[in-house]
């Protein structure tokens, strides 16, 4: 049998697997999807066991895709989306489900804690600021409203992890995922004064211990094994989050190695060599688990999504995206004076900036606008919004990008054309499953580290070169002007929103981040995936499980 090893990647809205040779090729890959539900309050949420029965399906479906290899899988790697509460019991049940990344029932609390210095503790301890999402401001909403949930969980689980202690029974997560919590980047540490400063000292008993990301985390149980078919005692990796296993998967390990990731956010990242060295102010910072290291990653709220949105919204769902891109195309560089603001979380926006309140929108349109300028306009929204980034974190002259939206040659060329940096494209997709496999090669004991794991996992690309735009420099400066202006309105069209809402009885119609995730796209769809599955429902009515 040809010995392989295993990467799952458990994205937002779908779950990956790919089957990877020792020598780095991909020998099948397997796909599902992963329903995210939207309540009325603000939430986001995902069921823990349909995750995993997504991970056994799509495990399965790549063992079958390889069966003529006849692949042996000698060892796991685990990665997946961040941030979120995945709070399990004592025996690793779901207490309720997984509150997720883009959840944003704690918006208003995110705004109190910036007035009242409880999200300065915050930065002072983790290095990143407060938003919605996070565990501490999902914890403390939950320990108002599902008290009595709360009470019986044991453990928060960020996805990957809660992955993992399927695979394995052990509960365990990495400086990564922790940091997103209330771990320290400089020290490795969880900040008791973090905690006392948001008086979490009884979420404290939730927080896993934290362990190196190349480590072996486990080894697969019998059960676990008979579900994948896979066999038992197959090493597992302790792993990393998504955004710091992609740039492992892309090979960037050194300091001041930067990329993009253009899936279902649009994340900008630079390693930095430590904690002092990350200056953005408002990036996101995250231990990489190689010494002092951090990445300093900048994450929008919605990234291909915006594109996914547009199109339904302009009637044209039933077309592919070759399709649409070459209609984007037929348009000229400023899209004939149309600027798309790419804003389109419910939960507003944390990078370039953060505002709780930031919406999307198109401006400078007529009734002779197109379908092509305002499709246009919305690739080199995102373009503009990812240059910032670029800009702000002060990546160098060659950019590595990845995921769903850098499938599209407009895309990197527009990215290429704003920033005025040389794009790489990754001929894997799925640099996030890579990522995961490296690192389970060291933890299998394959490798004797993850710089030798790296170049035993080799990745093809192609380059997309920097053209002169004046027009798209003159849409960059209107752009940018345009959000400065709208911006004081932002929080007063929010409040019409909640307004409409309150009248109707349901929640408001937003754009959706899960609708398209961009982590799996079909040859013929380059930007964006359709594969995810959106539910609106009450505000839920919580009672012990």
């Amino acid at each position: 049998m040809t010995p392989a090893v295993l990467g799952i990647d458990a994205g937002t809205t779908a779950v990956k697997a790919v089957l990877y040779s020792l020598e780095g090729e991909t020998l099948a890959a397997g796909h599902r999807s992963v329903a995210v539900v939207r309540t009325a309050d603000g939430g986001a949420e995902s069921d823990i066991d349909l995750v995993w029965e997504a991970v056994v399906g799509a495990v399965r479906q790549a063992l079958s895709q390889a069966r003529s290899a006849g692949p042996d899988v000698v060892a796991v790697g685990v990665t997946g989306q961040g941030d979120g509460a995945w709070l399990v019991d004592a025996e690793g049940r779901p207490v309720r489900p997984a509150a997720l990344w883009l959840d944003g029932r704690g918006a208003d609390r995110v705004t109190a804690w910036q007035h009242d210095g409880r999200d300065a503790a915050v930065v002072s301890a983790t290095g990143s600021a407060s938003f919605p999402g996070t565990l501490p401001v999902l914890l403390d909403v939950f320990a108002d409203t599902e008290p009595d949930v709360l009470a019986r969980a044991a453990h928060h689980l960020n996805c990957k992890d809660a992955v993992r202690q399927r695979l394995t029974g052990e509960i365990a997560t990495d400086p990564s995922e922790a940091s997103r919590t209330y771990l320290d980047p400089a020290t490795l540490a969880y900040s008791d004064d973090m905690i006392d400063a948001l008086g979490h000292r009884r979420f404290a008993h939730l927080l896993a211990p934290v362990r190196a990301p190349h480590e072996r985390g486990g080894a697969l149980t019998a059960s676990a094994a008979d579900e994948l078919g896979l066999r038992a005692g197959v090493p597992v990796a302790v792993g990393l989050v998504d955004s710091a296993a992609c740039p492992v998967g892309l090979g960037a390990l050194s300091d001041q190695d930067g990329w993009v990731v253009l899936g279902t956010t649009a994340t900008v990242a630079v390693n930095r060599v430590d904690r002092a060295a990350a200056d953005s102010g408002i990036g996101i910072l995250i231990p990489t688990g190689r010494g002092t290291q951090v990445l300093e990653a900048l994450s929008s709220m919605v990234g291909t999504p915006n594109l996914d949105w547009a199109r339904d919204t302009l009637g044209l769902s039933d077309r592919g995206w070759s399709e649409l891109e070459r209609l984007a195309r037929t348009a000229p560089d400023g899209s004939g004076g149309v600027v798309y603001l790419p804003y389109g979380s419910p939960s507003g926006e944390r990078a370039p900036f953060v505002d709780a309140a930031a919406s999307a929108s198109w401006v400078g349109t007529t009734v002779a606008t197109t379908p092509a300028q305002l499709l246009r306009s919305v690739f080199e929204g995102l373009a503009f919004s990812v240059a910032e980034c670029l800009d702000l974190l002060d990546a160098g002259d060659r950019v590595p990008v990845c995921g769903g939206g850098a499938r599209s040659d407009l895309m990197c060329q527009l990215l290429a054309d704003v920033s005025q940096r040389t794009i790489v494209r990754t001929a894997d997709p799925e640099v996030g499953a890579r990522g995961a496999a490296t690192l389970a090669v060291v933890a299998a004991g394959l490798a004797p580290d993850l710089e030798a794991a790296v170049r035993v996992f080799p990745v093809g690309s192609v380059e997309f070169a920097p053209r002169a735009s004046p027009a798209l420099s003159a849409a960059r400066d209107v752009f940018a002007r345009v959000r400065a202006a709208l911006r004081p309105e932002w929080p007063a069209l929010r409040a019409l929103a909640r307004t409409a809402a309150n009248a109707d009885g349901v929640g408001a119609p937003t754009p959706d981040e899960s609708l398209i995730a961009a982590e799996r796209v079909d040859a013929a769809a380059p930007a964006a995936h359709l594969d995810a599955t959106v539910v609106d429902v009450p505000a839920p009515e919580r009672t012990p499980a």
